[in-house]
């Protein structure tokens, strides 16, 4: 019967095991850019501090700067997980091969922005954890929403995100 057909898209493929599902969660937040991003926080923080600003709070800096960006790019991923599927480059990502419910992609990355949110206000500053925020917020409603199937200047606008990192070392 008709009610009992699935689409190929409704089916998640669920990863075998524990060590498999953490590994699909941490390839959902694109580590290789939270690293890119990172680096430029430390040498901020150095310059404002004019001097070592202290390793506890360059390493709280880093843990709430890892999560704020991890939410903003999982929540990137969710919503462009229709493109990535289609696009060679993207076509490994983990919602793009079904082995994470959209659902839960969406609720860890808004947990994420919110845990880094706080931690940054706990561990850093408010400052920190509101530009952090502002920046995880730009990002998936101005960059990826609002622009990035719309112009093909998304990526110019949208880099305005990138240099929150900076600002939060500052």
């Amino acid at each position: 019967p008709a009610e009992q057909m699935v689409s190929p898209a409704a089916i998640v493929e669920q990863p075998v095991g524990l060590r498999a599902t953490i590994a699909a969660y941490v390839a959902l937040t694109k580590p290789r850019i939270i690293e890119l991003l990172l680096i430029t926080t430390v040498p901020a923080m150095v310059a404002a501090g004019r001097g070592w600003p202290g390793t506890w709070l360059v390493i709280n800096t880093l843990i709430g700067g890892t999560l704020s960006a991890a939410g903003a790019n999982t929540l990137n991923s969710y919503h462009d997980r229709d493109i990535d599927a289609l696009m060679h480059r993207t076509a490994r990502r983990p919602l793009a091969q079904h082995k994470i419910e959209p659902a839960r992609a969406v609720v860890f990355g808004w947990l994420l922005g919110v845990v880094g949110f706080a931690w940054l206000w706990a561990f850093a500053n408010l400052l920190s954890g509101v530009i952090a925020t502002v920046a995880l917020l730009f990002y998936v409603f101005v960059y990826t929403l609002a622009l990035k199937r719309t112009t093909d200047q998304n990526i110019v606008i949208g880099g305005a995100a990138g240099a929150a990192p900076v600002l939060v070392g500052w």
